[in-house]
């Protein structure tokens, strides 16, 4: 899944931008107080989107 959609997603349900680094970028998830890193790749791999998602307690894209 492209990265920019990914980022999308997040933002949609509600999580923030904490810091940008070299190679991560750490989203905050305010509503279940989690954190998770996004890798600065053009394209994150399925079963790490879910891992996202899951750390940061949101629903998976598409299953909404």
């Amino acid at each position: 899944m492209k990265r920019e959609k990914v980022l999308k997603h997040l933002r949609r349900h509600g999580c923030v931008l904490s810091r940008e680094s070299k190679k991560h970028t750490i989203i905050w998830n305010p509503v279940a107080k989690r954190g998770a890193a996004v890798p600065r790749h053009n394209e994150i791999k399925d079963i790490l989107v879910m891992v996202i998602c899951k750390e940061l307690e949101i629903p998976l894209p598409g299953k909404e």
